[in-house]
């Protein structure tokens, strides 16, 4: 057995073995104290990062489920403000099968005031029923509009509908007076606009007369640059889109479009039922504004419907990505209290021989006795 005193080698395994311990206790104790298994890139690198992606995913997903309560509020005030209009063009109905009848008499005058009335009650309804400042059933909420012009007749346009389906748009240009033809179809609601580089955009045609609808936020500068050396001019509208996905493309975002139910557009705006004739003819014309009434209050339903189905996806996305983060990130506390427990043993045990080897040199002082 040798003996030295210039070096402790048994203190000094000692004392490495207990910072080891003591490190081991330390780290588990952070872990048990925070509750997550990642406190710092050291810890787990790839991890971290895998874990910082699904907590950035689980932040937007919140948000938009709180865009997906706004929206459907905001659906369900346009609903609520066409379910009044509907009661009133029930009432205006009521009124003209009084006065196309001619036990009315002299009172006629009186009814036809009150119809008079509720048509400018409808309009106000129209004009009053918005959402954090935004009209939303005169028919400017909408998915996505343009404005179109051209100035040029000298130029040749191709409009490529190679790949249209059958039943949808057919154009045709008419060479004896310029004209440009566009006859609606019952298939397809858009085709593709193309230059001369083959470049594209998207575009639509209205039933009164040409437009042009560009799907994305702004216009392409290429084409946009074509189509303006040709005299036409697009410009992108204002959109009326909801974020109710975590990503940046189309599946996060719903488009809505609600149609206006003034009464021009309900066609109740002109008539009266100042005498029997008018008042008879005025039934088909409630009718007919009833039924578009109904169509415009059936897409804000399915809106509605389409957004409770997203809103109930986000609930599991985030039920998943949350269960996804917890198992990469979050702490096992049994085990780390396990860990606890047998560093700090460790350290107990590492002090008291640290204790042990320091007094080892002692032993050398006897052989100097």
């Amino acid at each position: 057995m040798a003996f030295r005193i210039q070096n402790n080698i048994a203190a000094l395994n000692a004392q490495r073995n207990l910072g080891i311990s003591e490190a081991g206790m330390n780290k588990s104790l952070e872990k048990l104290s925070s509750g997550y298994r990642i406190n710092s890139a050291k810890d787990d690198a790839a991890g971290l990062a895998i874990s910082s992606a699904f907590r950035a995913n689980i932040a937007s997903v919140k948000v938009a489920q709180r865009n997906i309560s706004e929206a459907t509020a905001l659906l369900q005030v346009a609903e609520g403000a066409m379910s009044q209009i509907g009661d009133i063009l029930t009432r205006m109905k009521e009124l003209a099968t009084q006065a196309a009848s001619a036990n009315v008499g002299q009172d006629i005058s009186k009814v036809s005031d009150e119809y008079d009335t509720l048509v400018a009650e409808i309009d106000r309804i129209v004009n009053s029923t918005k959402y954090a400042g935004i009209k939303l059933i005169d028919g400017s909420f909408s998915a996505g509009n343009t404005t179109s012009s051209w100035n040029s007749v000298a130029n040749v346009y191709d409009v490529n509908v190679a790949n249209a389906a059958t039943g949808s748009y057919t154009v045709s240009y008419c060479a004896t007076n310029n004209g440009l033809t566009i006859t609606k179809g019952t298939v397809s609601e858009t085709q593709t606009l193309v230059d001369a580089s083959g470049t594209a955009g998207q575009i639509t045609f209205s039933q009164l007369g040409i437009s042009f609808r560009y799907t994305g936020a702004a216009v392409a500068d290429t084409l946009g640059a074509a189509l303006a050396s040709a005299g036409l001019s697009v410009s992108a509208g204002s959109t009326a889109a909801f974020q109710i996905g975590y990503e940046k493309d189309s599946n996060s975002k719903l488009g809505v479009t609600m149609e206006s139910v003034k009464t021009t557009d309900l066609g109740v705006a002109s008539g009266d039922i100042s005498t029997a004739s008018n008042a008879y003819s005025a039934l088909e014309t409630i009718d007919s504004a009833i039924s578009t009434l109904a169509d415009a209050r059936a897409a804000v339903g399915a809106y509605q419907n389409r957004l409770a189905y997203a809103g109930a996806n986000l609930d599991v996305t985030l039920e998943n990505f949350t269960a996804a983060d917890s198992a990469i990130r979050d702490a096992d506390m049994a085990q780390e209290m396990t860990a606890f427990t047998k560093n700090q043993i460790l350290v107990q045990a590492g002090v008291a021989m640290l204790s042990q080897a320091n007094q080892a040199p002692q032993l050398i002082l006897s052989l100097f006795r």
